[in-house]
């Protein structure tokens, strides 16, 4: 895999959701990586934790999901037009 395809990775495998077996892989695979290239790698990790939300369709608790995200925007966006 190239850095490119390793942060892809991570953001999937490094997900609560991921299989246990394949996550604790990534896992020890990001602690390797950010010694080698601590710059690249230095945000790596699950997509919820690089976001700041869950892509995912149900979220692990870990960070709000995005659907959440959004009805908590369009309910201000409501609130500002009154």
């Amino acid at each position: 895999m190239n850095a490119r395809e390793l942060l892809h990775f991570f953001s999937l495998r490094c997900c609560n959701r991921a299989q246990w077996e394949i996550r604790e892989l990534a896992l020890k695979m990001l602690e390797k990586v950010k010694k080698v290239a601590p710059k690249i790698f230095e945000k790596a990790g699950a997509a919820c934790v690089v976001l700041g939300y869950c892509p995912e369709t149900e979220s692990c608790g870990r960070a709000p999901p995005l659907k959440e995200i959004i009805g908590t925007h369009r309910k201000g966006k409501a609130k500002r037009e009154d």
